[in-house]
């Protein structure tokens, strides 16, 4: 054991890239909200982008480091303060055995990645270390958990620390989306209401969907149950528009209207509720 959660926060999980090809079995894929800021932790502790983070949301751990390490915090806005001083986020540090770190909220976004050399040694179930009850034990850290981790490589550390993270591109209201299985059912003038009309995020949104608030009239009738994967937009029969998320279901009789780009589904991670978003059809590359 190398990391004690003396204070487990909001919602705070170990996450990877997630159990791939096991949707036949209704196992949702799981893993990082945000891949591109995940890669990027990472990365700059000389990891391969794979490997299992610490995924922190809205409101951080307190955590007792139990071994040395080198850790790293990136997101778009947080305090952290590591004993007595606070820390940046995107900079490599060096921890020592008894050093406390504390998350003390996230300022930007909502979701911050805390990555360190080796990485997360959580069980790996069906392939992949994210937590998703009742595949793991699980969906998030408990105060008290105990963490393990692989040995510290101190070596070279300096030849990884310096990686561009591109945060601008988390301020743009635009999520670029594919036209879903369903698209073409779509009247003219509902198709030119959803690409035009500007959206904001619900009270209901979370690891498994983001709800949008405004409803549109919707006159499909629901599809037999059929597939659906991360970044899915499906639309309900009381006008209701939802963006599945990573932990979402791999089934659904709703109409699938859009699919989000990989990258609109690592921007909407870090959107919290009345944040805006509009819709931009990318058409399928031939």
């Amino acid at each position: 054991m190398s990391i004690k959660i003396v204070q487990a926060g909001l919602f705070t999980s170990i996450q990877d890239f997630g159990r791939i090809g096991v949707a036949g079995y209704g196992v949702p894929e799981s893993g990082v909200m945000d891949r591109y800021s995940a890669k990027i932790a990472n990365l700059l502790v000389g990891n391969t982008e794979y490997e299992a983070v610490m995924e922190i949301t809205m409101l951080g751990p307190t955590i007792i480091f139990e071994k040395e390490m080198l850790v790293v915090l990136v997101g778009l806005g947080a305090v952290a303060i590591l004993n007595t001083q606070k820390k940046s986020l995107l900079r490599p540090f060096e921890v020592s055995v008894g050093d406390i770190l504390q998350i003390k909220q996230i300022t930007k976004g909502i979701r911050l990645y805390l990555a360190i050399n080796g990485g997360f040694q959580s069980e790996l179930k069906l392939g992949s270390r994210s937590m998703y009850f009742p595949i793991t034990k699980n969906s998030q850290l408990q105060q008290g958990d105990h963490l393990n981790i692989a040995e510290y490589n101190k070596t070279k550390q300096q030849d990884f620390a310096h990686i561009n993270y591109e945060a601008e591109k988390y301020d743009t209201v635009f999520l670029k989306v594919y036209p879903g299985p369903e698209y073409d059912l779509l009247s003219d003038e509902l198709k030119k209401e959803l690409q035009e009309k500007r959206f904001s995020i619900s009270k209901n949104y979370s690891r498994m969907a983001y709800q949008l608030q405004e409803k549109i009239q919707n006159n499909l009738q629901s599809i037999v149950t059929q597939p659906v994967l991360p970044g899915t937009v499906q639309f309900t029969p009381a006008g209701n528009l939802m963006i599945l998320m990573r932990d979402a279901q791999t089934t659904g009789g709703y109409p699938r209207i859009f699919q989000l780009t990989e990258e609109s589904i690592n921007l909407l991670a870090q959107k919290k509720q009345g944040d805006a978003i509009q819709f931009q059809i990318k058409p399928y590359e031939k």
